[in-house]
């Protein structure tokens, strides 16, 4: 299974966990549920390419699947997406400075050191996350 932060990091499944919170927010008696073909419908992909990053959100838990026949309904699990959440507060809250201190002395705890490339890696995850983080909450606030 993927990290999460390698499922995430892509712009496309990004693109479908939107379709499926603006199908939970505006269709509330779907019970947050999508076929795949609303799905590739939505984002103007290939049905294919859906399909792939389907299977990559369910393999990671951050969708659940329903079938029907030859059907395959889709919704949205936010439970992995706690390890992003714990990840991300320090970054976001009102108190970072000590948030950052708590995760700063955690760190050295643990002895855990980050190169360059590891640094740059986990920037550009929390950048990707922000990002996301700012579409949900656009989303959210339209509806």
């Amino acid at each position: 299974m993927a990290d999460i932060f390698d499922v995430v990091a892509d712009s496309t499944r990004r693109d479908i966990l939107a379709v499926l919170l603006e199908r939970e927010a505006e269709v509330p008696s779907s019970g947050g549920e999508i076929s795949v073909s609303e799905i590739v419908s939505a984002l103007g992909a290939s049905q294919p390419t859906v399909s792939k990053h389907l299977k990559v959100l369910r393999e990671s838990g951050l969708v659940a699947v329903r079938e029907e026949g030859q059907h395959r309904y889709y919704k949205l699990d936010r439970t992995p997406l706690e390890t992003l959440e714990d990840w991300l507060i320090p970054f976001v809250s009102t108190d970072a400075a000590a948030d950052a201190a708590t995760l700063a002395s955690a760190s050295a705890r643990e002895e855990i050191a980050l190169n360059e490339e590891q640094f740059a890696f986990a920037s550009a995850i929390g950048k990707v996350f922000a990002e996301t983080a700012h579409q949900v909450t656009a989303v959210v606030k339209r509806k």
